[in-house]
Order: C-alpha cells, then sequence, then structure tokens
C-alpha cells in the first residue's frame, strides 16, 4: 500500500468579498492535491494566480471557504482556531519574503524564542550553524545582510523541527547569488532534516531543483509535474 500522504486537499476554494455590495473575488477555485512526506514542492505562478492563498491554508493561517484538507489523516479544513494554533506550531515551519525579525533581539534570541513554543526543537545554536551563521549569532538583524536576515529566518523556521516548511517568495527580495545560497539552506533543511518543502516562487528558475513541479492560474492547477532529476542551487540560471 502507497504511504499516507503528509497533505490531502480536495476541491479547495477560497473566496473574498470586501463588502456586502462587492462582487466574490475567487482566489482558489477547487485545488486539489497531495503531497508526501519529503517531497520538495515548488509552486509556480504569476502574481494573483492564487499561490499565496493555497500556502496560507496548507499551512493553517486560513481556513477555505469550500472543501477539505487533511495533514495525516487528520481533517483541518474546518478545524477551530485552537487545532489551526497547534498545528501551525507544532508541525509547520514558514519563511516569507520579508524576515519579520525582532530588532532588538540577537540572531540567537530570535532563533532562540521559537524554542520555548516548540515540542522538538533542535538547539538554537545548531540551527543558526545550519544557516552558515554561528559566526554571527551575537548581531541584531541592523547589522546583518538582507540574505543573512533570510537565513536567520530559515533558521527560525527549521528550528523546532517541523514537518512542513512553506517558504513565500524567499528569495523574492534577494539578489541572484544570495538567493541561491537561501535556497540551498532550503534544499539542505528537505534533504538532511526530511523536512517536506513547498516553495512559492514566480521565478521559473527555480522549478529545477524540485521533486515536483506546481503551476497555478485563476486559482487553478493548471500542470503537475515531477522532474526527472534534481538541480542543486548552485545550478540554477535566472
Amino acid at each position: 500500500m502507497p504511504a499516507e500522504p503528509l497533505l490531502s486537499a480536495r476541491g479547495l476554494r477560497k473566496v473574498y468579498r470586501t463588502s456586502a455590495e462587492a462582487a466574490e473575488v475567487v482566489a482558489l477555485a477547487g485545488v486539489s492535491l497531495d503531497v508526501a512526506a519529503g517531497e520538495f514542492v515548488v509552486l509556480l505562478g504569476a502574481s494573483g494566480s492564487g499561490k499565496s492563498t493555497l500556502l496560507n491554508i496548507l499551512g493553517g493561517l486560513d481556513v477555505p471557504s469550500a472543501g477539505e484538507m487533511w495533514f495525516r489523516g487528520q481533517r483541518l479544513s474546518d478545524a477551530g482556531e485552537a487545532a489551526l494554533t497547534r498545528y501551525r506550531r507544532e508541525h509547520v515551519g514558514f519563511v516569507f519574503q520579508f524576515y519579520n525579525l525582532i530588532p532588538s533581539l540577537t540572531v540567537h534570541e530570535n532563533v532562540a524564542l521559537v524554542t520555548d513554543i516548540a515540542t522538538h526543537a533542535m538547539d538554537a545554536d545548531e540551527a543558526v550553524a545550519r544557516v552558515g551563521l554561528a559566526a554571527r549569532r551575537d548581531h541584531f538583524p541592523a547589522q546583518l545582510s538582507g540574505g543573512e536576515q533570510q537565513r536567520v529566518a530559515i533558521a527560525r523556521a527549521i528550528v523546532k523541527r517541523p514537518d512542513l516548511l512553506l517558504c513565500d517568495e524567499p528569495t523574492g527580495a534577494l539578489d541572484y547569488e544570495t538567493g541561491k545560497r537561501v535556497l540551498e539552506v532550503i534544499a539542505e533543511a528537505n534533504r538532511e532534516l526530511g523536512t517536506t518543502a513547498i516553495v512559492i516562487t514566480h521565478n521559473a528558475a527555480i522549478a529545477g531543483m524540485a521533486d515536483r513541479v506546481i503551476r497555478i492560474a485563476d486559482g487553478r492547477i493548471a500542470q503537475d509535474e515531477r522532474n526527472a532529476t534534481r538541480l542543486t542551487p548552485s545550478e540554477l540560471r535566472w
């Protein structure tokens, strides 16, 4: 028998309405997918295609208007806020385009903050070392480059050993070389920790490092295909 997917979604819809008189905006129009444990998935699509909405629902930051979602067989699509908070705290790490570090805390302190709410956290210094910033552990965010700040954000996400690492345009604010270094850190978490990674990007070149590439258009999955081989971040060109 095939292994149960880590994540399953069936018919996810998300509809927004800004006011009673406003027309509905359909962000997701019936998305179904399975994600296996340990997969590296890249979600590609233009701005407004529904990528971030899908990621937010998969991560428990938002709930669908219709459809169903399960994590390890546990239904989350109609779970209460307490259950979603527990899901995010125990199982999901988030990395966004903007780093959201606390300016008054050092690198080590920003990462260690998460260990207070995690159940199986690694040592904060181990997480900082994994992203190559051991020598910068006592620096503040203002003393770091953009790429270094993004690596701190990744360390903060992986320190709790999440089952799922969700990254929304993690290289969007970075230059070419710095972006590739950040992608290498994400790839290492996937490879060495066994963390399932889902990365949103509008940069099609990044798709080469994935096991699987899902293209989103108009709130639907337009294409879902597997790469025959995975490139390393150093092999990517854009």
